[in-house]
C-alpha cells in the first residue's frame, strides 16, 4: 500500500479554528501576520531581517556551550549570519522522546527547513527543538507507554524538569521490556535530563540539521528582561489576550488560554512558583519568598534567570532569542498562539508564522488488512468506536433499518385519532396524545431492536473493527498520543528516514504510513 493522505477536514477530529486558519477564513486575518504558505514565507524573511546581532552572537555563545563535548555538533556558528533563520518546534521533556507525536513535530520542522532552503536558496534555515526545560509538569512527562504497558520513572525531584538529576534513573530503565544503545548512553552518561534529550535528539536527528535549545540560561533571559519587567511591574499583557480572546468568543471559537496580571514564575533549583502581586508585595507561592517593588526590580535585573516565562509569554521568549521565521505545533498550540498576536505587536516583534505539525497513522499490515476485507474508509477510523459500528451495520445490511418512513406513514392516522377525539370529548385529547407517542416510542423500539439483531449479524465483523480501534487508537487515545517511537522503530528501524521521506509541512492532511517489517 502506497502512503495515502486525507484531508483534516475529513476526519471529525479538529476544531473549527484550525480548519478555517489553514483556510485563510477573512475574519480570522487579524489574529496573524503571514499565512502558513511558501509565499508567506517570502514576506516573512523580510519582516525577521531586523533580528538584532547582538542577539545573535548571544544564541551562538550558549548554544557552543551547550553543545560542548558532543560529537558532529551542527553547524552552530551559522546562526551569526543575517541570511540564517531558524524554523522552531517545541515540547517538554518526555522519556524516550515520549508519544509519536513529538517525533512527527521535529521531522516536520527538519523538512520545513529544507523545503525553505529548496524555494529560498540565498537563505540558511535551521531547523530548532525547543526544549520545554523549564516546564515543572513532571507528572505528565514521568512515564512512557510501550508496548501499551505504562513504564514510570519516580523521583521526589521538583522544579524546572530539565534540572533534574539522573543519578536515580537506573531503576526505571532496568524495568523497560527493551534497550536501544542510544538511550542508555542517553540517560546514564548525562548528569540532568535537558542533557540526555539533547543527546539522544542529536543521535536521531543531528544529521539532519536540528539543533536543540535549552532556553534555561541567564545570558537568554537578559534578552527577555524588558519583556519581563512589563509584565512584572506593568501588568501589560492580561488585557492583550483578553482583547484577542474576546473577538474569538464572538466569532463562536473556543479559546485555549488566558492571561494572568503577571505571566511568570519564580525559578530557582527545586522550586518553579507563580508570581503574584498582592497589596504592595510580590509574593511567590506555596514559598516564603517575596519582594517589594524595588527588590523585585533588582532582583530581575540582577538574576534574570530567575523568571520564567508562562505558556502566554513562552512564545514571544522564543522569538526575542531566536532569528524564527515558523513555530510548528499541534492543534491546541495552534490555537493559543492565535490569541498572543496582539502581545508581539505591543513589543514591536515579528509574530511568527504559525502552522500545525504533520499528522500520521501508523498502519501494521494485519490491521490494513482487516481495514480492506471491512472496507472502512480511513476517515471513519476517526469516528467513535459506536458510531463507526453503528456506520458499518447501516451501510451493510441488506435489509433497511430505517423506520422515518413508516413512522411519517402513521403520523397522520394518528393526527386523524386525535382530531376525531377532539370532536367527540375534548377531554381525551391529552389520554390520545399519550398513545400518539407510544405508538411512536413502539417503533422506535422495534427499530432499535432490529439493530441489534443486525448486529448479531455482524458479529465477526464488529469484533475486528473493535480489534482495529484498539490497534490504532489505543485506550481510546490516538495511536500518535499514545504509542512510542519503539513500539515501531525496532520493527522498523528505517521508520524516521520514511517519515523524513513523507511528510511535506505544507500539506495539512493525515499521512497513513503502512508499516511492514523491514524484513517483509
Amino acid at each position: 500500500m502506497p502512503i495515502q493522505s486525507y484531508p483534516l477536514s475529513q476526519l471529525s477530529a479538529f476544531s473549527s479554528l484550525l480548519l478555517d486558519y489553514l483556510d485563510e477564513k477573512p475574519n480570522l486575518k487579524n489574529l496573524y501576520q503571514n499565512s502558513p504558505s511558501i509565499t508567506g514565507f517570502k514576506n516573512q524573511l523580510v519582516d525577521k531581517k531586523s533580528f538584532p546581532a547582538s542577539h545573535r552572537k548571544v544564541l551562538v555563545e550558549v548554544l557552543q556551550d551547550q553543545y560542548q563535548g558532543v560529537e558532529k555538533a551542527p553547524s552552530i556558528e551559522k546562526l551569526l549570519d543575517d541570511n540564517t533563520f531558524t524554523v522552531t518546534t517545541g515540547h517538554q521533556l518526555n522519556l524516550m522522546t515520549g508519544p509519536l507525536y513529538v517525533i512527527y513535530k521535529i521531522v516536520s520542522t527538519i523538512n520545513l527547513a529544507k523545503q525553505l532552503k529548496a524555494a529560498y536558496p540565498a537563505y540558511n534555515f535551521i531547523p530548532i527543538y525547543w526544549m520545554a526545560t523549564e516546564d515543572h509538569d513532571w507528572d505528565e512527562i514521568n512515564h512512557v507507554h510501550l508496548n501499551q504497558s505504562t513504564f514510570q520513572w519516580n523521583t521526589q525531584q521538583q522544579g524546572a524538569v530539565g534540572r533534574f538529576n539522573l543519578d536515580g534513573i537506573g531503576d526505571f530503565l532496568s524495568s523497560l521490556p527493551f534497550s536501544l544503545p542510544i538511550f542508555q548512553q542517553a540517560y546514564t552518561q548525562n548528569k540532568t535530563l535537558s542533557e540526555a534529550v539533547r543527546c539522544y535528539m542529536h543521535e536521531l536527528f543531528g544529521k539532519e540539521g536540528l539543533i536543540c535549545l535549552d532556553a534555561d540560561d541567564p545570558r537568554l533571559k537578559s534578552l527577555f528582561l524588558p519583556i519581563m519587567e512589563a509584565d512584572l511591574l506593568d501588568h501589560a499583557h492580561e488585557p492583550l489576550v483578553e482583547k484577542q480572546n474576546q473577538q474569538l468568543n464572538e466569532l463562536g471559537y473556543k479559546t485555549q488560554i488566558n492571561a494572568r496580571g503577571i505571566n511568570l514564575f519564580y525559578l530557582v533549583d527545586g522550586i518553579r512558583e507563580r508570581i503574584e502581586k498582592q497589596g504592595d508585595l510580590f509574593k511567590v507561592l506555596n514559598q516564603s519568598i517575596q519582594f517589594n517593588t524595588e527588590e523585585l526590580k533588582n532582583e530581575l535585573h540582577v538574576h534574570p534567570e530567575r523568571f520564567s516565562p508562562n505558556v502566554v509569554l513562552r512564545p514571544i521568549y522564543q522569538e526575542c532569542i531566536l532569528p524564527n521565521l515558523a513555530y510548528l505545533g499541534g492543534p491546541a498550540e495552534v490555537a493559543y498562539w492565535l490569541q498572543l498576536k496582539g502581545i508581539f505587536d505591543q513589543h514591536q516583534i515579528p509574530y511568527p508564522i504559525v502552522l500545525p505539525r504533520n499528522f500520521a497513522l501508523l498502519l501494521p499490515a494485519l490491521e490494513q488488512k482487516r481495514i480492506d476485507k471491512l472496507g472502512i474508509p480511513i476517515p471513519d477510523l476517526f469516528l467513535s468506536e459506536t458510531s463507526l459500528i453503528r456506520k458499518y451495520v447501516l451501510e451493510n445490511t441488506i435489509y433497511s433499518l430505517d423506520f422515518n418512513q413508516e413512522i411519517e406513514a402513521v403520523n397522520p392516522i394518528l393526527e386523524q385519532m386525535v382530531l376525531k377525539a377532539k370532536q367527540v370529548d375534548p377531554t381525551l385529547e391529552g389520554s390520545i396524545m399519550a398513545e400518539r407517542q407510544r405508538w411512536i416510542n413502539g417503533l422506535d423500539r422495534m427499530a432499535k431492536k432490529l439493530k441489534r439483531a443486525e448486529e448479531r449479524n455482524h458479529e465477526t465483523a464488529i469484533r475486528q473493527i473493535q480489534q482495529v480501534k484498539s490497534r490504532l487508537f489505543p485506550h481510546g487515545n490516538w495511536q500518535e498520543r499514545y504509542d512510542n517511537l519503539l513500539d515501531y522503530y525496532l520493527e522498523k528501524p528505517s521508520l524516521i528516514q520514511d517519515l523524513l521521506d513523507s511528510f511535506d509541512p505544507l500539506n495539512f492532511e493525515l499521512y497513513v504510513i503502512p508499516i511492514k517489517p523491514s524484513n517483509a
